[in-house]
Order: structure tokens, then sequence, then C-alpha cells
């Protein structure tokens, strides 16, 4: 069985009819796919569009017969995203099955020739012929070659401007990236100066989202993480998706709805993917592509589509999404936030763009639109209200000054017993009280930062070890100061405790989550 591979799997089939009357072979046509339970979307002097039901090689193939010129052209198309790019031999399986059909139901329909040419040409005077250039798979016929993919054209023209934006800012980025781990590379020993610190800062240049970042006054992040990429395949596969979903929504959203759709919805995702995400860093255009996905769903369910045809391309869409969702679910790099916040919205703000009335009632489109973003707001101000700015750099910064802090305090425990009693008190006083002094204060400004669950978990032990370890200081300090060292195991023990807390916050915190 021949495989069929490429963006949108199919076969076709040119069949010259010769004498065969064209109104007798769509007769045949039309009772084949019956026959073979194939659903008719659409049946017209022109021809004939019908879909299959669902299989395990395809979500579903749309069938076409047209009558051009004095051919009859068969053609079966994979109606959604095939993701390794093959129909795994379904396209030409339905070719063969239709074509045996065929033959079969010719023959039985000799007795009844002149009752069923009537019946279709009663049915055909009541039918639009120019259905042919609106069904949902006429716009993937806009890509005739790889470069059409590129190449705004009506009805495909904001989501081809948005691929290559993707492509150019990706490209841009990995550009920056070579130059800077190979500038200077011979005079720096082979060691470019590419380092993550700097690899951190490009990323935040070319606009990634963080709830750190975005919550702190960059929201503007929210739209220009929505081209970030993070891989060639992250890129790849999002294009992908991209370009099939473009095409089937823009056809009939049109193209600034279209780019309504694709920013409002990556805005939403973006935002649920900031309260998803306490920290780390997040981009790509799956969010809004999952809105153009619910936009897309929001279509089919608002008679955008001929039901037949709407049917079998709600099923499609519905796996695909399902499979997204589930993909994220299962994957630690796939967010799941922002597919999610995207999906919702893109079909919210889709139904609203689409259809110009709303229970019952004719509501203008600035209208529409205007609820579109004032919900976008809405949301926005949620995320921001319930979503806490984590202040993990500056916990950060109190915690290693409080370890080298505890650094000092080492010292106290080599202090010889030749130097003089002012020598030690001294030592004790700067290596021990003076330091934990200080760590009791560092403590209290770490009380004054919201932090992350461990790193309360890191404070909670830290304030216990200062406290203990500064009246261990307080009490060798008495104790060198009596002269009589009378309280020598108490002290030693009381180390020992501070050293028991310092490896069961080790412990604590290195316990997988």
């Amino acid at each position: 069985m021949a495989f069929q591979w490429g963006y949108s799997p199919k076969i076709e089939k040119y069949i010259p009819l010769g004498n065969f009357p064209a109104d007798r072979y769509l007769v045949i046509a039309q009772q084949a796919i019956e026959n073979l339970g194939w659903k008719l979307s659409h049946l017209s002097e022109s021809g004939i569009i019908a879909y299959t039901g669902l299989s395990a090689q395809s979500y579903s193939e749309e069938i076409s017969i047209r009558i051009i010129a004095n051919f009859a052209v068969f053609k079966s198309e994979c109606i959604g995203i095939q993701l390794l790019f093959t129909d795994y031999g379904k396209n030409q399986e339905n070719l063969d099955r239709f074509f045996h059909e065929f033959e079969y139901v010719e023959y039985h329909l000799a007795a009844v020739w002149e009752d069923r040419l009537k019946d279709f040409h009663d049915h055909i005077a009541k039918q639009d012929d120019s259905y042919f250039n609106r069904a949902p798979l006429k716009a993937k016929d806009k890509i005739k070659n790889i470069f059409y993919l590129f190449i705004p054209q009506k009805g495909y023209l904001v989501t081809p401007i948005i691929v290559t934006l993707n492509i150019l800012l990706w490209l841009g980025r990995l550009a920056i990236v070579l130059l800077l781990s190979n500038l200077f590379k011979a005079q720096l020993g082979g060691q470019g100066l590419l380092t993550p610190e700097l690899l951190l800062k490009i990323q935040s240049y070319f606009g990634i989202n963080s709830r750190d970042l975005t919550l702190s006054g960059q929201w503007w992040r929210l739209l220009s993480s929505q081209f970030y990429h993070f891989s060639l395949l992250h890129l790849f596969f999002n294009m992908y998706a991209l370009i099939y979903i473009g095409l089937m929504t823009e056809n009939k959203l049109g193209w600034a709805k279209t780019l309504i759709v694709y920013i409002l919805s990556g805005t939403c995702g973006a935002l649920l993917s900031v309260y998803g995400h306490k920290i780390g860093f997040m981009g790509g255009a799956s969010g809004a592509i999952m809105g153009m996905f619910g936009a897309f769903l929001a279509l089919l369910l608002s008679n955008a589509f001929e039901k037949t045809a709407a049917r079998a391309l709600l099923i499609s869409t519905v796996i695909v999404v399902a499979y997204m969702l589930l993909n994220g679910l299962l994957s630690e790099t796939a967010d799941n936030s922002a597919h999610l916040g995207g999906l919702v919205s893109g079909f919210l703000i889709g139904y609203l763009l689409y259809n110009e009335r709303l229970l019952g009632q004719p509501v203008p489109l600035l209208y529409r639109a205007s609820a579109s973003g004032f919900m976008v707001l809405a949301f926005a101000a949620l995320i921001y209200q319930f979503s806490p700015r984590y202040q993990v750099e500056e916990y950060a910064k109190l915690r290693d000054a409080f370890n080298l802090n505890d650094e000092r305090f080492n010292q106290i425990y080599y202090i010889s017993s030749d130097l003089p009693l002012e020598e030690k008190l001294r030592r004790v006083k700067l290596n021990g009280i003076d330091v934990w002094a200080e760590n009791l204060k560092i403590t209290r400004e770490m009380d004054k930062l919201i932090v992350l669950e461990m790193d309360g978990i890191d404070r909670d032990y830290r304030k216990v070890i200062a406290e203990k370890a500064y009246a261990v200081s307080m009490l060798m300090y008495k104790d060198y100061e009596s002269g009589t060292r009378e309280n020598r195991a108490v002290i030693q023990e009381k180390i020992n405790e501070v050293m028991r807390l310092k490896a069961k916050l080790r412990e604590r915190l290195t316990e997988p989550e």
C-alpha cells in the first residue's frame, strides 16, 4: 500500500470520461460513497464532496470527485494534522475501495438509470455549484509548494507574516548566540564568551516570559514571548501547527480577526503561564496556536461550515487538541498552562468575533472586539492579583550572605589555648556573637520577602540555626570570660545540635519533590 507524504497528504487521480456522461458518473459515485459508509457533504453538477469516518491511520479524509472538462478527478485528502507527515496508506486505500465499489454499483444500477438520473437532476437544480470554492480543504490549495507557506495571499495573509516573523526572530537569536560563543575564541584559549548568565540576558532581551519580570511591570513580555522559541524543533512543530490552523481559520475569519485571536489568546496563554510557573522562563507560540484552535472550534460550532464537513473537522480538531493537552501533561517542558489559557480564550474570542448576533440580538463588530479586549484585561487583573511575585533573587542574596557569615563561625573552633584571654574573647565576639547577630538580622529581612515553599523551609531552619548559634556564641564568650571553662561539655553539645540542624536542612532541601 502506497503511503502519501507531505504537509497535507493526499492522492489524486484523473479518470478520462470519454463518451461516459458526467451525470451518470456522479450518480454511480454517489451510490458508491453511500455504500462505503462515507458521509455525503455536497452534491452538485460539478461533483461530490464526502467525508470518511475516523480511522487509526487518519482522523478523517475529505473525498472529492470533480468533473473538470472531460475528466472525473478523484481526490482523497487528510483533513487533520498528520504529525508524521504521512497518511499511512489511507488515501490509497480510499481510492482502491471507491473504484472497487464503483464497478459494483455501475453493474447493479443498470435497471434503474432513468429514475436515478431524474432524482439527481432534481437535486442539483437546488444546489449551489460554487460550493467547491468554499469547501474547508480548498484553503489548502493555496500552498502549491513550500515557498507558498511564506507568501501572503487572499485568505492567507497574516498567518505567513506571523510564521516568517517567528522564524526571523529565532534565526536572529541563533546568530547572536553563535557570534558570542565563537567571538575571540582563539584569544581565550578555545573558550567563547557565551556563559549561562549571558544566555539568560539574551533570552531576556528577546522578550521571554517569566513571573518575576512580567509582574514587575514588563507586560510587553506577554506579547514578545509568543515569538520566542527555545529550539529548532520547538519552532518547527509550532509553525507546522500554525500554518495548518491558520489556513483553516483565517480563510473564514479574515486576516484582522485572525490577528486579534492570535495576539489576545496568546496573551491569555502567557498570563496563565505566569500564574502556573512560580519561577523559570516561558516562551513559544503554542498558547496563541491553541487559541487559533479554540477559535476554529468556535467556527465549527457556529455553522461556519456545512454540517457534515463541520462534524468531520470537529472530530479531527478535538483529537489534535486533546493530544496537545495530553502531551503537555506528560512532558516536563511543554507549557500546558499556556495551552489551556490560549484554547479557552481563543474559543471565546473567536466566537465573539465571528458571530454577528449574540443572544439573538445583532451586535456591532466594534463592541464584540472591545468585549474581547476587556476580557483579556480582566483576566490580566486576576492573574496579577493572585500571582505573588516571588523574590527569588533577593532571597538568594540574603542566603549567600548568611552562608558567608556561617563560614566565619567555623574559625572559633580553632582558637588556640595559648592565646591571651583578650584575643580569645575578641575572636569569639567577632566570629561568633557578631556573625550570628548579623545572621539574625538577615533572617528578619528574609521574613519580609515573598518566597517559594522550599525557600520558606530554608528560611525557617536558618532562623532556628541563627538563634541557637547566637546563644552558643554568648555562652562560649562567658565561659572564656570566667576562665573556668566549666561549660565546655554544654557548649560542645549545643554546637553539635547546630550541626545536626544544618545537616537536616541540607537533607530537606535535597529531597525529591
